[in-house]
């Protein structure tokens, strides 16, 4: 079985690459400063990672499509994912950088509360942001200043400071990735008529006992992960996965209700909904209206 390495410290991390710590809780990667070399190796993230890979013939798998990108490419990595280093020959010394930092160390700052909105942290690793040359300086800077913090004789400010930098890092890398959104516009529109279509495909069934759609089966059948499912969906269109897919419920439930001659017990299993009671609720709530008051006219 293949050794999965937990990777649960900063020390741990550089260490392994032969690496300088210069704070227990956060550290700038640069891979051109490694004195180890690691290539085939599974690591078992505790900590959060993002990492700027600069490579002139990297081509990246994305969805089902592949594009080869000359600017750079970030990666993200958050507690409880695994990551993999495979290559097929010795790379000495690759031109990799990056930021890892400790969930602890954020506790008490306002990054804390915010980190909810970096959803990229839960992206596939074949959902990755590619940068172009202006952006990768960006990012860059971000790192550099960081470093430099990181190397400034510690008093009160430092951890605020650190953190406010990582802040500002992991907002370039939103608005990076919402440019992505935007240059990628065809193919998004092609996975949004895919999720239309398996969502009606869905709907359609008429097996009992399926359960209610949800964003992860979608997500799955587009091979993508569900934030990134999630993000583009929004993008596109303005509403959240969970309410395109509520909205389809509702429209399909008054057909049935107002074309067929179903019973609200049948009409609820056929849509998902383990209990009748379920369905009566969520279809007042959305529309203002009961079914059978729907069904009457009333």
């Amino acid at each position: 079985m293949e050794e999965i390495l937990q990777l649960d410290t900063i020390q741990k991390y550089n260490d392994l690459y032969g690496l300088n710590t210069l704070h227990p809780q956060v550290s700038i990667v640069d891979l051109t400063e490694a004195t180890h070399v690691v290539n085939n190796i599974k690591m078992n993230y505790g900590i959060y990672a993002l990492y700027l890979k600069n490579n002139l013939s990297c081509t990246i798998q994305y969805g089902r499509n592949k594009y080869d990108y000359k600017e750079g490419t970030i990666v993200c990595f958050s507690p409880g994912q695994v990551g993999e280093v495979k290559t097929k020959v010795d790379e000495v010394k690759p031109e990799v950088y990056g930021i890892l930092f400790d969930p602890s160390f954020i506790i008490g700052t306002n990054l804390s509360k915010r980190m909810s909105k970096y959803r990229f942290f839960s992206y596939d690793v074949t959902e990755s942001l590619h940068l172009s040359e202006e952006e990768r300086k960006v990012i860059m800077l971000c790192l550099e200043q960081i470093q430099l913090e990181l190397a400034h004789d510690t008093d009160k400010h430092s951890k605020e400071l650190i953190a406010m930098n990582i802040e500002l890092l992991l907002n370039y890398c939103l608005r990076f990735y919402e440019r992505q959104f935007a240059t990628r516009e065809v193919n998004n529109k092609d996975l949004l008529q895919r999720f239309e279509y398996h969502l009606l495909d869905y709907l359609n069934q008429t097996e009992t006992n399926k359960g209610l759609p949800t964003v992860k089966y979608f997500a799955s059948r587009l091979c993508i992960s569900p934030n990134y499912f999630g993000d583009l969906i929004k993008k596109e269109t303005g509403k959240s996965p969970q309410e395109y897919i509520q909205e389809a419920i509702i429209q399909k439930a008054k057909i049935l209700i107002l074309e067929t001659n179903h019973s609200m017990n049948e009409i609820s299993s056929k849509l998902g909904f383990k209990f009748p009671q379920h369905f009566a609720r969520f279809f007042k709530k959305h529309t203002g209206k009961t079914p059978t008051e729907l069904k009457k006219g009333i």
